[in-house]
């Protein structure tokens, strides 16, 4: 994955967003990295209402999604993004502590690349996300180019 892939996270827990970060980082990523603290802050950074945040469309992103997150869950923000007719191009990786069968096919369905079940313990889940960094720079991500 190119540097100038931007990772937006979604991620309501701010101990799991500074996990995921620093293993991503230990996994050798540079990529600039989005922090969003729900599903409603990530969708109003990509359909802003303003240009203050107005993400640079040229470029390509990765979505790293929480699915239990307040106002806008990360189904729903995964439903919204893969209804948009460029957005839908973006790869979506779910991250959750629940491994429902019912919820990793509604995921799958919805379109989503992958879905990584968080680990309980500390090093588990930094192993996973440090193995996940090793991942990401294999994708081939595309580009978006139009709002519709």
């Amino acid at each position: 994955m190119p540097n100038e892939t931007v990772i937006l996270l979604a991620e309501d827990e701010e101990g799991h967003a500074r996990l995921i970060e620093k293993n991503l980082r230990r996994a050798g990523l540079e990529n600039r990295i989005e922090r969003f603290g729900d599903g409603q802050e990530l969708l109003d950074y990509l359909w802003p209402s303003n240009s203050s945040r107005r993400p640079t469309l040229e470029m390509p992103f990765l979505l790293l999604l929480d699915i239990r997150m307040p106002k806008v869950d990360g189904i729903e923000v995964l439903r919204q993004v893969k209804d948009h007719r460029e957005y839908r191009k973006i790869p979506v990786i779910m991250l959750t502590t629940t491994d429902d069968p019912r919820e990793v096919e509604r995921a799958h369905e919805l379109g989503c690349s992958n879905y990584i079940v968080k680990p309980v313990s500390y090093e588990k889940f930094a192993e996973a996300v440090k193995r996940l960094g090793g991942f990401i720079p294999l994708l081939k991500i595309p580009e978006v180019h139009e709002r519709e």
